[in-house]
Order: C-alpha cells, then structure tokens, then sequence
C-alpha cells in the first residue's frame, strides 16, 4: 500500500503526548545564566539617562547593558538605513522596546535587576495608527528620513481609472485588517554558548540557517563556528523568522563572560514584543456591469509597519496587491501600496501574510457588487470566476501566474455538503420571529500564494536561495535517514517526509528517521515559511530518494545476476520483475555499497546518498470554497458560528490527517482574527490589549465543528502534484465569517463590518 494519501499518524507525537520533546527552555547547560529586558513605558520618547547602579550592585548579577555598551556592535539586520537597534539608545519608539539588557544568575535575580533600573524618558508626540502618522505635523519616528512614509509603490497608468469610468456601475470599500498577535504557545527562547572553538545557539526559529548566517555576519566570525539549533518548537505563524535583538543579545553575552546566556520571553513580553500581523488598509475601487461582470479593479493598501519597518514586514502589501484579483478574471487591475511607521510593535509575517489580507478585500468587494446589484453573491462569483481551461493564468502581477485550478468545482463541492436553499429558508423565518437568532450565510472562495520555491522569492528577505535541501542517505542496515533544509513547528513535516521518502525508497515508514534544524549536520537549507514544506523541501526528497534507488538497483541488479532495468523495489527489498522469489533486501545493498569487492565493475564504495537541492519552476496557488453560518442574539447582540464549511484545493495530499489539521488551526486563527482578536492602542500609544486578559484568544469551545472536502486540481510545479496547506485556513476564513455577518445584518441596510465582529458593533448596530 502506498503511503501517500494515507492517514498516517504522526512520527513526532508520541514525545510530545508524554512531554518527552526538548524545547530551548528545556536545555540548560552547566553554568548558564539568564538574561532579562528593561522596557519602555512610552511609545515614543526620548532618552534622557538610564540609571543601571542599584541593578549593577545586586548580588548575583554578571552584566547590565545599554545602547553605550553595544556600541561596537551592529544594529539588528534588516532594511538598510532603517535597522532596529539591539538596545534603544536616543530615543524609544514602541511601549516593549528593550532599553537595558541584565544577565543574573537566576532568572529570579534577574528580574529583580529589571526593576532596579530607572529610566528618565522624555515624553515625544505617538503616532499610534496610521492616520496619526500621516496626519499633518505628525513627528517623525526616524528623524533621519524625517517623515513616516518609508516606501510607496503608486498606481501607473489611467488604464485602470478609464475602465472605472467606463463600467456602468461603480462601488467603493474600505477595508480593515485588524493588528494580531502571534500567539504561539510556545514564546521567543534563545540559549548561546559560546566557548574556544565556537558558538552554539538554540533558538525558537523557523529558518536556523538563515540565523547562523545573520549571527556569523554579525559577529564577523566564520559561519564554520557558529551553530544554530531549533529543537523542538512550539509553533510559529511566521512570527520565529524575524531578526529581533534578542537573539542576538543573548550570544553578545555569552562571547562577553564565558559561559552560557539564556533568555526565555514571558508572556506578556510576547504579546508586546514578537512582531505583530496584519495591520493593513485596503481601499477598493471597483467597476461592475448590471449582470454583476467585473471589469475593473483598483486597490491602494497602507501597511503599518510599527516601529521599525522589518524587511518581511516591507513585502506584506506586495503580497497582497499581488494576490488582490483572487480567482476571478478581471480585465483591468491596478494596484499600490504605502508602508507606514508607527509607534507599535514592528508587523512582520503572521499566518499567510499579505495573501488573507488580499482575499479578505476582494472576497468583500464581491459581496458587495451582489449587494447592490439584489443578486445572490454566489451568481457574482460564478459569473467571474477564470474558466479551468485557462491555466496557467497570467495575471496582473508578473509574480503570480496561476498554475492550476478550478474554482467552480470547489464550489460545487461546497454546496453539496451544505444545504443552501434550507438555509435561506430558516433565515428569512427567523427574521419575523422574535425568539430566534438573526442568521447569516458568507462564502468564501480564496485563493493564495504558496510554496515559496522560485528564484527570487526569498532572497530578498535575507535567505540564501529559495530552493530547499532534502539528503538520503542510507544505513548499512536498510534504514533511512532523511536531512532536511525545512525546519518545522507543529506542521508534521518529520511524518510527511518519511511519507515521501518510503514511498519512493521501498523502506518500512518506521525504519525512516527525518533530521532536521541542526546546522551543523543539514549543511545548508532555508527554512519553514510561505506552505513550501511539502511542495519545496518534499520534492527534494523525493528526488534525493529516487536518485538513491538508481544507484542501489545497480548494486542489486549485480548480486541478483539481472539487469537494472528489470529490478523493482518495495518491501525492504529488491527483487527481479516476474521473479519475486529472487530478491536481495535492502540491508544487503546497503551493507555491499561500502564493499569494493561485492561492486560491479567501475563502480566506487561510497554508500547510497544523495543531496538534491529543488527549486520549483513557480509558485502554487491553492484555492477553496469555505461557508460560514452565524447567529446573531437579537436581544444581546451575541454572535456564534454555528456552522463552517470547508472545500479546499491543496493538489495532490500527502496525508489527509495532516492536512486536516492544519486546515482547522489555520481556520481558528482565521474566525479569531475576525470575531475575537485586535491589539488595540491607547492615543498616547499605550497598549490597551497587552495581556491574555483583554486581548481575547479563543478556546476550543468558541469555536464550531467543521464539515470539510477537497478538490483535487495537481499542481505541474512538482512530481507530486502537492500545493501546500499551511496557511489556507487563515485565508479563507475571515472574509466568510464578516460575509455572514453583514449578510444576517443586510435587510437593516448593514454593507460592511470591520473586523473583529464583535458583539458591541453589533449591539450598536441593532440599536440603530
């Protein structure tokens, strides 16, 4: 039986159930000491002095730090010109920026010396929106650009406008994307050792390469001296690729006193300090005819960068213009975008970063062309849809050509494991019945951006390439051992990777192990980011494995008397095409590939490996079709999702259970970004959602039973077909979830809800 497209259960879960895995926090050399961050209380200030005396003279502290201590060092990589520093120093721009390091020998002491330091701050005028910071007179952030606009790509051309002008009709939306925290259960921890011969650096990160080549530049020391390990990580969303002081803070130390430097991030430092999501504004201007055809599309988005325009941050916007048409084919696109600094948290990635933000605003415009024109929103899109003959499709972006899909089939599927028309009945009887919730119906058919393989799109971001390494290599005694680049937090990817891997090699799944996360045995590889495990770092392995086979069914053919090209592999062994009871297992080629004499002639001993380094020709595009059914308490304003449908378009799947999963955490995040959650900031720039007591995660009981399906459409970018998972939920959701909401609100004249839908607006709303 094959492996892939089978449920298998996952590799990595039987440590984790019995808390057996080994985060950073749980690696504690002899010796370490703990580091602790002084923060400021003012989103914008200046800095007068900071008094480290009494945190200095406490027993048990070995170093205090600010900015006059790391002068010689390098800021924080990131957009030149623009770096975030590793302590502030002049002035402080964000409620959480780090002003003074402490290293104790307990954390305890540690925290204490915190809270020893005084900080004299003088109070500057915050910019905590982006109306702030573009409005008249604002103050600058970086005084050296002297304003807070730091990039702005304009619209080119009248193309897009004379079309507008042109179409019969014409509507305008604007759209908000709330600023979210990425809450991982896991926070920031960064453990550095370095001794004589080198560095050891353990980290919570999603591309351990990517930081030992950061570290090694920053400290000018040959990358052959600096490791970096990511064990066990307790998920990321995006949020563990960043560059922040701390990772670099904590090494500084550990070459400063000798010995071991730990910092663990509490939890409200993490909500205050891992860089933000989302915090974007869309306004879409779009042309329609009165049979509901789109004909054109012009979208600016503003990116609030927060306090220091981070380089994954800087690509947000791009993402979404470049994504802003979803699946549907509209003759005239235009698109811009402006990023914004702000007296917050910098915004980096956060769980589809920029393509949610895409499909929210058009998935919303499309509700809205069907509003105005009294047509059901489910017409407009079938009307506009690109046909499933025309992939691959060009699209306005020279980034994204669509390689393949079929959107209507998606929706086809929805509505079979939904009963629409019952729906529609209940919900006009609930609208005359005073004891029944008000009902809405939202759909959503999304489409992303995913499987970031090709040349060009990851470089910019500081990684080496945009391929991903994948390395076989087989034991002597017929086990397998898979290396790879990717380097996971609770995607699954040791599972799908052996998957791949013993499909292709013939070996028992549970004689295959996966390494990865270690730079000093993955000898190169790029990371965990943009659903490209599977597609990128999957491929390659399966490459790696298939190029291993060739050579071990010449070592077979040998001791079996045949020719290759009459040898088949399975079942841990190799055996004669119409002969299977003349075989050799798999251990025994392994065994005679390091054997001179047991070789066929002109062949070296070397054992069976092989490296493979894929990048895919393009992008994938996975698609779906989501449906959200929502109540709405007349009398309270309480919204429930009472029922979610899911139809998604990943290609081929490599183990459904895995892609179940992910597409129902990435649909939690989805709905608690629309329904729940919003970091919210005073005018003084104060966080007024600092901690999990206001700032509201939902829990396993806030959230419905999901039915769910698939459609199939392979993607031609690799030998498996596969798209990518990972962040599909989180696209799909929110639009379905406000779609559903204006929809049980639509007969009071309701058009748009900003996010998150939360019982107060709508309480308003009901009251008139």
């Amino acid at each position: 039986m094959s492996l892939v497209g089978a449920k298998v259960l996952r590799k990595e879960d039987p440590s984790l159930i019995r808390g057996k895995g080994q985060f950073v926090d749980d690696i504690t050399p002899t010796g370490t000491a703990y580091m602790a961050l002084a923060t400021s209380s003012e989103a914008h200030g200046r800095i007068r002095s900071i008094n480290t005396d009494a945190a200095k003279a406490m027993d048990g502290v070995l170093a205090v730090w600010t900015s006059e201590d790391v002068a010689d060092l390098p800021p924080t990589p990131g957009v030149p010109g623009l770096e975030r520093p590793l302590l502030a120093g002049d002035k402080v721009r964000f409620v959480g920026e780090a002003i003074a390091a402490v290293v104790a020998t307990s954390r305890a002491v540690a925290a204490d010396a915190v809270a020893a330091i005084y900080a004299d701050i003088e109070p500057l005028p915050a910019n905590p929106s982006i109306q702030a910071a573009l409005a008249d007179g604002s103050a600058p952030l970086d005084e050296n650009i002297g304003a807070n606009v730091v990039f702005a790509m304009p619209i080119e051309g009248t193309e897009v406008d004379d079309a507008l002008a042109a179409a019969p009709r014409r509507s305008q939306l604007h759209v908000v994307n709330n600023r979210c925290v990425p809450t991982p259960i896991e926070p920031l921890v960064v453990l550095a050792d370095w001794g004589p011969a080198g560095a050891t650096v353990w980290a919570t990160h999603q591309a351990p390469h990517k930081l030992r080549t950061s570290l090694a530049g920053f400290f000018g020391v040959s990358q052959d001296t600096m490791r970096v390990i990511a064990p066990d990580v307790g998920g990321g969303f995006g949020a563990k690729i960043n560059d922040t002081p701390e990772l670099y803070l904590a090494p500084a130390f550990s070459r400063h006193l000798g010995r071991p430097v730990k910092y663990t991030q509490t939890r409200s430092e993490c909500v205050l300090n891992m860089y933000h999501g989302r915090a974007q504004l869309a306004d879409v201007d779009v042309g329609y005819d009165d049979e509901g055809k789109l004909l054109a599309l012009k979208v600016q988005v503003t990116q609030d960068n927060g306090a220091y325009a981070d380089p994954t941050g800087m690509g947000l916007p791009a993402l979404t213009t470049t994504m802003a048409a979803g699946c549907y084919k509209i003759p005239a696109v235009a698109v811009g975008w402006t990023n914004v600094l702000t007296n917050c948290t910098p915004v980096a990635a956060y769980r589809g970063a920029g393509r949610p933000e895409a499909s929210y605003l058009i998935e919303r415009t499309v509700d809205l062309v069907a509003d105005e024109l009294g047509m059901d929103p489910l017409e407009v899109r079938r009307k506009n849809f690109i046909p499933a003959d025309e992939f691959p499709y060009a699209t306005h972006s020279e980034i994204a050509v669509y390689d393949s899909g079929d959107y209507q089939a998606s929706l086809d599927e929805l509505l079979r494991i939904m009963d629409y028309p019952a729906l529609q009945a209940e919900q006009a009887a609930n609208r005359d019945d005073p004891s029944k919730p008000l009902l809405g119906i939202g759909f959503s058919c999304w489409l992303e951006i995913a499987a970031f393989g090709p040349a060009g799109a990851l470089e910019g971001f500081g990684h080496l390439g945009s391929w991903e390494s994948g390395q076989v290599r087989i034991q002597p005694d017929g086990s397998a051992i898979i290396y790879t680049g990717a380097s996971p937090h609770g995607q699954g990817t040791v599972t799908t990777l052996a998957q791949i891997a013993g499909d292709e090699l013939g070996i028992d799944f549970d004689k295959i192990s996966v390494r990865h996360g270690d730079t000093a045995t993955v000898v190169q590889g790029i990371g965990t980011m943009g659903s490209r495990a599977t597609a990128v770092a999957g491929e390659s392995v399966k490459q790696a494995a298939a190029q291993v086979v060739e050579r071990a069914k010449v070592i077979a053919a040998h001791l079996l008397e045949a020719s290759p090209a009459d040898i088949e592999v399975g079942d841990d062994q190799f055996s004669v095409a119409g002969v299977p009871t003349k075989s050799v297992p798999w251990a025994e080629v392994a065994t005679k590939s390091f054997q001179n004499l047991e070789l066929p002639e002109g062949m070296e001993p070397g054992g069976l490996e092989a490296t493979v380094h894929n990048a895919p020709p393009n992008f994938s595009f996975p698609a779906g079709a989501y449906a959200c059914v929502v109540e709405i308490d007349k009398a309270t304003a309480d919204i429930t999702v009472r029922d979610m449908y899911l139809v998604d378009d990943c290609g081929n799947v490599i183990n459904p259970l895995l892609a179940e999963g992910q597409v129902h955490g990435g649909v939690a995040q989805g709905l608690a970004q629309a329904m729940y959650e919003e970091m919210q900031y005073s005018d003084e720039g104060q966080p007024l959602t600092g901690t999990l007591m206001d700032y509201l995660v939902p829990a396993a009981c806030d959230l419905p039973s999901f039915t769910s399906s698939r459609t199939v459409t392979p993607t031609p970018n690799n030998s498996m077909g596969a798209k990518g998972i990972g962040e599909s939920g989180s696209v799909g959701a929110p639009p379905a979830l406000v779609n559903a909401a204006v929809d049980a609100l639509s007969h009071l004249g309701v058009k748009h809800i900003d996010m998150p839908v939360t019982p107060q607006k709508l309480f308003e709303i009901l009251r008139g």
